[in-house]
């Protein structure tokens, strides 16, 4: 073997180590991308843990709109409006965002995981009045609220 094509193999040998070594260091950073800003709802407790909404809030929906579309059944404490009541963004001028802006509650994640939202080709994307204290949390059957909840449980296994 040739002086030439040892030196040769030895500088590919300390190039691929040292771009090994620079991958790992950059690589240890890219674990630290910003999450979304996601705001604060404004009512009381959900019908399921935040962990488990943000896993399974599109079965949870889906549940709700076959109980009432395909069943008959209409559940209040899993209807969509029930969510944007809850989840509203003030606009700062007394009225609430709509789903064209970025602030919206739902966009925080969808935009940030490149999801696309389409609830609100047909439903409204805001209240249609300014939530209220006492509007938080909808009366709503228990049998409703703990059919829900067993709902939840069950996606959530």
């Amino acid at each position: 073997m040739s002086e030439r094509s040892s030196l040769e193999r030895l500088i590919l040998v300390v190039s691929v180590l040292v771009m090994t070594v620079l991958a790992g260091i950059i690589g240890a950073h890219a674990g630290e991308v910003p999450l979304p800003s996601v705001p604060k709802a404004t009512g009381g407790s959900c019908v399921a843990p935040p962990d488990v909404m943000r896993r399974n809030h599109m079965s949870m929906l889906k549940h709700g709109r076959d109980l009432s579309v395909r069943q008959g059944e209409r559940v209040e404490g899993g209807r969509l409006t029930g969510c944007i009541n809850c989840h509203a963004v003030s606009d700062g001028k007394g009225g609430q965002v709509t789903v064209s802006s970025p602030q919206h509650f739902c966009r925080a994640c969808h935009d940030y995981a490149a999801v696309k939202i389409d609830c609100f080709e047909c439903h409204a994307s805001r209240p249609e009045q300014a939530p209220k204290a006492s509007d938080a949390s909808p009366d709503t059957p228990s049998s409703a609220l703990a059919a829900l909840a067993d709902y939840a449980k069950e996606v959530a296994r």
